[in-house]
C-alpha cells in the first residue's frame, strides 16, 4: 500500500495537469466556457419543470429543485463514466511514449467531471433559495451523497476503462445502458407509486437512485434511508475493487490494442 501511495504522490502534479487539460478541453472554442456549466442544467430543469411539471399538472412549487438534484447527479455520473471508458485510447500518444501510471487517465476523467459538477451545485443552491427549499440540518446527507457518487463513478469508470480497450463498441452500448439507468433514476417523476408496486425493485437495485435520493433528503431536510446507504457504500466499494484488480491485471495489455 504504501508503494501506490508514494507512486500516487509522485504523480499528483501530473494528475492535476491532466484534471486543468480536461476542462480546458471541455470548453474549447466555446463563447461561455464555464459559464455553461451553470447555464447548462439551468436550462435543463427548465425544460424538464414545463413538460413533467407545468404539462402533467405538477403544481408544487419545489417540483424544479426536485428536478435539478436527480439531472445534476446523474448527468455527472453519465460525463464521468463516458470520459473514464474513452481515457485510455484518447491518451494512447502518450502512453506509447512516456511512461505514467495509466491509472491517472480514468481519474484524471472523472475528476474534472467532478470540479464542473461541484461549481453546477451553484445553480441548485440559488434556485433552492428563490423557491424557499431552505437548508437544515440534514444537509450533510447530501455531502455524504457526494463522497458516494464520486467514488461509484469513479469504480464504474474503472471497469468501462478497462473494457473499452479490448471492446471499442462499449462505448455505443454504454451510451444506451446510460438512457436506461436515468429513466429509474426518478429524476423528473415521484417514485412513491412505483416503490409501491411490484416493480420496486428497479429502483431500489440502483445504485444512482439510492445516491440521488440520499442527496434529495438532505437537500429537502429528510432522514436518509438507511438502507439505501449500506447499499451504495457496498456497491462503491465493490465497484471500486473490481474495478482497479481489473485494470491492473490488464494494463499491461493495453499498448496491445491502442
Amino acid at each position: 500500500m504504501k508503494k501506490y501511495v508514494d507512486n500516487f504522490m509522485q504523480y499528483q502534479f501530473l494528475l492535476s495537469e491532466l484534471v486543468k487539460k480536461g476542462i480546458k478541453l471541455k470548453y474549447r472554442r466555446s463563447y461561455l466556457g464555464m459559464i455553461w456549466s451553470l447555464l447548462e442544467p439551468l436550462l435543463t430543469m427548465i425544460v424538464l419543470t414545463i413538460v413533467f411539471g407545468t404539462l402533467y399538472g405538477n403544481t408544487d412549487k419545489t417540483f424544479p429543485v426536485y428536478i435539478l438534484t436527480g439531472r445534476l447527479l446523474y448527468s455527472f455520473f453519465s460525463q464521468a463514466t463516458k470520459a473514464a471508458l474513452k481515457s485510455i485510447r484518447q491518451n494512447s500518444a502518450m502512453i506509447k511514449k512516456v511512461y505514467v501510471p495509466k491509472y491517472l487517465y480514468p481519474l484524471s476523467s472523472v475528476l474534472f467531471n467532478y470540479v464542473i459538477f461541484l461549481i453546477s451545485l451553484i445553480v441548485l443552491a440559488v434556485v433552492s433559495v428563490v423557491l424557499g427549499v431552505k437548508p437544515t440540518t440534514h444537509l450533510w446527507q447530501s455531502l455524504v451523497a457526494l463522497v458516494l457518487i464520486l467514488f461509484i463513478s469513479y469504480g464504474c469508470g474503472m471497469i468501462l476503462a478497462t473494457i473499452g480497450v479490448f471492446f471499442r463498441d462499449m462505448e455505443y452500448l454504454w451510451s444506451v445502458a446510460l438512457m436506461l439507468v436515468m429513466y429509474t433514476c426518478a429524476i423528473f417523476y415521484y417514485p412513491s407509486k412505483l416503490l409501491k408496486s411490484g416493480w420496486a425493485w428497479i429502483l431500489k437495485y440502483n445504485p444512482l437512485y439510492c445516491v440521488i435520493d440520499i442527496f434529495r433528503s438532505g437537500v429537502f431536510g429528510e432522514s436518509m434511508n438507511i438502507d439505501y446507504l449500506i447499499y451504495t457504500v457496498a456497491f462503491a466499494v465493490l465497484s471500486m475493487l473490481i474495478g482497479l484488480i481489473c485494470f491492473k491485471k490488464k494494463q499491461d495489455d493495453f499498448i496491445l490494442y491502442i
